[in-house]
């Protein structure tokens, strides 16, 4: 099942600071404990998904990977000890109690953190923004910078993304009193029940432009062309997504801007395959140099390198240069270029070169190695597997 957005899981922005996102899980620990919901499967695993949660985004170097990467940045687990993959109430008791300042084990432990809801006014947060980005194999080994031109909704310069004419203030809506929502009190069967929904009047803003921005109609943002900058990290990989936080469509009237999201694509490379973080070049061998050996180039992201091919070496056979493929884009190493040695062998031959493998074809050297035939195809056998 694939996972849920981890900012998502805890009910919080990705603004939110160190202390919002400790008390939005406490609040969900709190909910889904298993003391609470005694043999409640479905309240455990967003018990545990909330643990997970919450161990990377407490994490300052974790909620980096995370901001940039998502999932994938962090090995789509939390890392550090446990994930949420197979993850014991022991673990996450172990890790994270202390935040309670009781015993986890017993809901006992979480006396006195109700947690409230949030009321007030709504803060509109601007949408977000989808973009692919093209790289090829040399920018993916080091990392790149990309100037890109999106159309994207922006603050309105007029009005400094109020809305508002002439700098003329909002006012306050009458019907929520600025509180941005409303509390109804219905009949039913079961007596009188109180709801609380976002204020259809001002849309839960708590105010309401009146002369509106003739630039914008009132909206505060307006539509433009924009070139933003992106860093783009070594090693990424294709369908990657990398998040810009904060260079998304701004908000109407205020509030916080969504992200850009960054896809990546790769642009095949004429002769290196990529396997993860290794590079695979097949190299085509003569009957010669095979036979004889020698030194040959064989490409590399970096330039061509040369390598030795020893006498007698046979097809299948794999050359390891160590280093010489992608560094990860979590740092942690590099892979190698895998060189597999293939072997021409001619398919048209003049009278004469028709003669000499005749002449050869009955020496004992030219007869084949049983054992090594075996070997041979024990190798492509694993290449599959």
């Amino acid at each position: 099942m694939e996972k849920r957005d981890y900012y998502e899981v805890l009910g919080v922005s990705k603004s939110a600071s160190a202390d919002e996102i400790k008390k939005a899980y406490r609040k969900k620990a709190i909910e889904f404990h298993p003391d609470k919901n005694p043999g409640n499967k479905e309240a455990e695993e967003k018990f545990k998904e909330a643990a997970e949660a919450y161990e990377v985004l407490s994490d300052p170097q974790k909620r980096q990977r995370y901001d940039q990467f998502g999932h994938a940045g962090i090995g789509g687990a939390a890392g550090g000890g446990f994930s949420g993959d197979g993850m014991t109430m022991d673990d996450i008791f172990s890790h994270f109690g202390d935040i309670f300042g009781g015993h986890f084990g017993g809901f006992s432990g979480f006396g006195g953190f109700g947690g409230n809801s949030r009321g007030g006014q709504r803060v509109r947060k601007g949408s977000d923004l989808r973009v692919k980005v093209k790289l090829n194999l040399s920018e993916v080994a080091s990392g790149v910078e990309k100037k890109i031109k999106v159309k994207k909704y922006v603050s309105c310069s007029h009005c400094n993304g109020t809305g508002a004419a002439n700098g003329s203030a909002k006012t306050t809506c009458s019907t929520c009193n600025g509180s941005g929502r409303v509390t109804r009190i219905q009949n039913s069967i079961f007596g009188q029940m109180q709801t609380t929904t976002e204020c259809p009047t001002c849309g839960g803003e708590g105010s309401i432009v009146k002369d509106k921005c003739q630039h914008c109609n009132g909206e505060g943002i307006v539509r433009e062309e924009e070139v933003i900058s992106i860093n783009i990290p070594a090693g990424v990989m294709e369908g990657m997504q990398l998040s810009v936080s904060g260079k998304g469509n701004a908000a109407r009237r205020g509030g916080v801007n969504g992200d850009l999201l960054v896809v990546i694509e790769e642009e095949p490379h004429p002769e290196l395959i990529r396997d993860e973080n290794d590079l695979i070049y097949n190299l085509l061998l003569t009957v010669p140099e095979a036979t004889l050996g020698g030194n040959v180039e064989v490409p590399t992201v970096d330039g061509k390198v040369k390598v030795t091919v020893a006498p007698g070496t046979q097809p299948g056979k794999v050359l390891r240069l160590r280093g010489k493929g992608l560094s990860s884009v979590n740092r942690y190493g590099t892979g190698d270029l895998l060189v597999n040695i293939g072997v021409y062998i001619p398919e048209n031959l003049t009278k004469e070169e028709k003669q000499w493998m005749e002449r050869f074809s009955g020496s004992p050297n030219f007869k084949p190695n049983q054992q090594a035939a075996r070997n041979f195809f024990s190798r492509f056998r694993n290449m599959f597997e």
